[in-house]
């Protein structure tokens, strides 16, 4: 079972009252972002109908829709009687083949623009969080900068997308927060493609630092390395772009 992202910030974003009451298909979009991006684990119970409808202000007609949509999509399974509810069911890893077949569809263009995008809103994140993160969000950030280390792969991109959202959780900042999974959602899994000269060895000290520069409160450089990091992946992906356009 993976280990979820706990961080109450970040499910509180996820399962936060929508805009619009009534519609299954964003109740059915905030779980798929929760599954995908490991804030609920594979194999973890979901809240009972009433529960979640409670959570997403919306009828419980509307959360067994969602539900619905969700186990023909393959990420929830039912199980009836004694222990029985609505059980995650984490989509499986995916391949290189996979990974480059993504990175094809988009232009430089867009990926550069992703990566504007996504600095601006991980860098200010890094920076408040710097600033208002408590004693229990630091440990949560330590342990998920670790959790790069030795990580390959799929892990390895698992592994970057909950560091980033446990700091904008630390932001305490719901805006900032859900700017986040909202880029993650979209194009999360196509930023942290482990292609290219994918270093986890590097990549998990840059998120130490990161997380050092949190823990002490020091906002400018907590942002800066934040948006570096960001920047040179932008820069290395970039790269295998170009590779498989000429290959």
């Amino acid at each position: 079972m993976r280990r979820p992202l706990t961080s109450p910030s970040a499910r509180s974003v996820l399962f936060a009252p929508l805009d619009q009451t009534g519609r299954a298909e964003l109740v059915a979009r905030r779980l798929v972002d929760a599954i995908t991006l490991g804030v609920l684990a594979d194999q973890e119970q979901l809240p009972s109908e009433a529960e979640l409808a409670e959570q997403f202000g919306v009828s419980t007609v509307t959360v067994r829709e969602a539900l619905v949509a969700l186990r023909q999509q393959g990420l929830v399974q039912t199980r009836r009687g004694r222990g029985g509810g609505s059980f995650v069911c984490a989509p499986p890893e995916e391949n290189d083949e996979t990974w480059r077949a993504r990175l094809r569809e988009v232009s430089l263009s867009e990926l550069r623009d992703i990566g504007d995008d996504y600095v601006a809103i991980a860098g200010a994140a890094a920076r408040l969080a710097a600033e208002r993160s408590s004693a229990e969000d630091i440990a949560r950030l330590q342990l998920a900068a670790e959790d790069l280390h030795g990580a390959v792969g799929t892990a390895a991109a698992r592994a970057e997308r909950q560091f980033h959202l446990e700091v904008a959780a630390a932001s305490q900042s719901p805006r900032l927060t859900h700017q986040e999974i909202r880029l993650q959602s979209e194009q999360g899994a196509l930023l942290w493609l482990p292609l290219g000269h994918h270093d986890p060895v590097t990549a998990c000290t840059e998120h130490r630092a990161i997380a050092l520069a949190i823990a002490q409160a020091d906002g400018d450089r907590a942002r800066i390395l934040t948006e570096q990091h960001i920047l040179d992946t932008i820069d290395r992906l970039g790269e295998v772009h170009l590779d498989l356009l000429g290959s």
